[in-house]
């Protein structure tokens, strides 16, 4: 039956189907190439959301947490009990300027395990470091010289007086004599570490008899005025009397 339905056609039947294949390839390439120039040369028909989308640059990723603050250093302040073993004594007002023999110290003694030092306390506490029984002789202070006075030095007029050595009898005024006048002339004077005068100003009496008063006292010469073993410059007072029986 099958047999009979074979037909051969020996070669004279002929098909087209090659050229449908490349016809098919043509329209679908042509169509391909249309759907992507189409976008190219008209931007404005695709769609805006696709078109953001495809140009919106992705978010930037958050910054990293911030590193955790530094812990607070916590300083401990440590508390020392103080006992009456440690208390220091009151300084005395004076000084004893005596010196005491040297007494030995006593035994070392052994409190808790360990072993005192000499003249300590029974708290082990030297009792020489703190001036407490056992200690040695007391620190002899030697006194502090007496401070140089600045500037000379005030002495009266009576105390320089006897340190004179050569004294000019001033000149009577001639006008003082006629017109009758006489008392005393008090001067203030400074006389330096040679004994010599450096200074003269008055302080009182008759404008007549100050000058020649002045004149004569210029020429005093006195005995240096020693003070702490040094020479130094005095500060007094000079009287010169003018009488009619005698300067």
């Amino acid at each position: 039956m099958f047999e009979d339905s074979l037909v051969d056609s020996g070669g004279k039947l002929k098909t087209n189907s090659k050229y449908w294949v490349w016809a098919t390839l043509c329209l679908n390439l042509g169509i391909l190439a249309v759907m992507i120039i189409l976008p190219l040369l008209y931007p404005e028909a695709l769609p805006k959301t696709a078109m953001t989308a495809m140009l919106t640059a992705p978010p930037p990723p958050p910054p990293p947490p911030p590193p955790p603050p530094p812990a607070a250093v916590v300083h401990q302040i440590k508390v020392v009990e103080v006992n009456d073993a440690m208390t220091v004594p009151k300084i005395p007002k004076k000084i004893s300027m005596e010196k005491e023999e040297a007494t030995p110290p006593p035994p070392s003694t052994s409190i808790a395990g360990m072993q005192g030092m000499a003249g300590g306390s029974a708290n082990g506490i030297p009792g020489g470091m703190f001036g407490g029984a056992g200690s040695g002789p007391p620190v002899v202070v030697k006194a502090a010289p007496p401070p140089k006075p600045v500037g000379p030095a005030r002495i009266s007029a009576g105390v320089i007086a006897g340190n004179i050595l050569e004294k000019t009898t001033p000149v009577y005024p001639p006008i003082a004599k006629q017109a009758h006048v006489q008392g005393a002339v008090v001067l203030h004077a400074i006389i330096g570490k040679d004994g010599r005068i450096q200074n003269l100003s008055v302080v009182s009496g008759n404008a007549m008899l100050t000058q020649s008063a002045i004149d004569a006292v210029k020429s005093w010469r006195y005995k240096p005025y020693l003070l702490n073993g040094e020479p130094t410059e005095v500060d007094t007072t000079v009287t010169v009397n003018f009488s009619f029986g005698g300067g």
